[in-house]
């Protein structure tokens, strides 16, 4: 795929979306399921990168880049996640004055919620892609039920699961 067209379509990726992961199921419908230059696999891979680097929650895309077109799909995937950062600054600047308005914030909560559903959209391809096994379900529902329910920091509970797989492996 040329650069500049992933670049277009990674920033109206990354332009409609309020935070990193609520780009995701943009990126899954234009170049998974639409263009077919990206995988369910490359997608959770690319995911699991971005989550796992500190920086920002969308750094994964630079990694789908990467996937789909090496190093210039790279460039264009980091160029996608820092221009709506130089957008924002004008944006904030005129609406500033204006964000006290009911109507701006209902609109903000709506486009929210959704993202939100979106995003649980999104996951089910992702989660039967990633999910093979009844450990790798046993470990996400733990997981889950760890981080939900407790104030444990999800270090830890990443290190678990790791320590889990790699104990699965080495059998």
């Amino acid at each position: 795929m040329n650069p500049f067209l992933l670049y277009l379509f990674l920033v109206k990726a990354t332009l409609t979306s309020f935070s990193g992961a609520t780009s995701l199921p943009v990126i899954q419908h234009d170049l998974v399921e639409t263009r077919h230059v990206l995988t369910e696999r490359q997608l959770n891979a690319s995911m699991a990168a971005g989550r796992a680097t500190p920086g920002p929650l969308g750094l994964y895309v630079v990694s789908v880049g990467y996937f789909v077109a090496g190093p210039a799909g790279a460039v264009a995937g980091w160029l996608a996640m820092i221009t709506p950062a130089f957008l924002i600054i004008p944006m904030i600047r005129y609406l500033g004055k204006r964000a006290e308005i009911r109507a701006v914030k209902s609109a903000i909560q709506a486009v929210i919620m959704a993202a939100a559903g979106l995003i649980g959209a999104a996951l089910v391809p992702l989660a039967k892609d990633a999910l093979t096994s009844p450990l790798l379900i046993g470990i996400a529902v733990v997981s889950f039920g760890v981080l939900a329910f407790t104030r444990r920091d999800p270090i830890w509970v990443i290190a678990g699961a790791a320590l889990v797989g790699l104990a699965d492996s080495a059998r």
